[in-house]
């Protein structure tokens, strides 16, 4: 082939590749922009796993212990705010958590990812995309359409 037909093929490789690059990530970036400015802000340290989910570890637990996997029923309490601060969900008290089963589809992809890295007495702070809450449905009228949602929420027992 043709030397200068293979350099201009590469440069335009090249060049597809460069704008490609932009689109890759943000595809990566699940928070709408507004929201990831303002969790970037007030949350600097908070890690980010590879599906978007954000979380503080804001009590440390058992570290060596196991996590719960599953089909395991977990027991929490838990905060459920939208990133203004407005509570829309919450466990009673500590008399009364909350106990459900992983991987029923009975939780919004958030939970079902957190609890599953948490550890036995863990408490964190979850920063869940909107599209590992409640979507583009929302839960209306309390929770709007793509909303970024926050959780405190501390892991107090599973089991099978």
């Amino acid at each position: 082939m043709n030397t200068p037909v293979l350099r201009r093929l590469a440069y335009v490789l090249l060049a597809l590749l460069g704008l490609s690059a932009a689109p890759l990530h943000a595809q990566r970036e699940k928070l709408p922009m507004e929201d990831l400015e303002f969790v970037e802000k007030k949350w600097p340290d908070a890690k980010r796993t590879y599906t978007g989910l954000r979380y503080l570890i804001l009590k440390p637990g058992d570290a060596k212990g196991p996590m719960p996997e599953k089909g395991m029923e977990v027991t929490v309490l838990y905060k459920g705010m939208l990133l203004d601060g407005t509570v829309f969900d919450e466990s009673p008290d500590a008399e009364h958590p909350l106990k459900m089963r992983i991987g029923r589809g009975n939780l919004i992809e958030g939970w079902e990812e957190a609890l599953q890295k948490m550890h036995k007495g863990e408490k964190w702070l979850l920063i869940v995309p909107p599209e590992m809450g409640y979507g583009a449905r929302g839960k209306l009228p309390t929770i709007k359409r793509d909303a970024t949602l926050v959780f405190e929420m501390e892991l107090i027992g599973f089991m099978k």
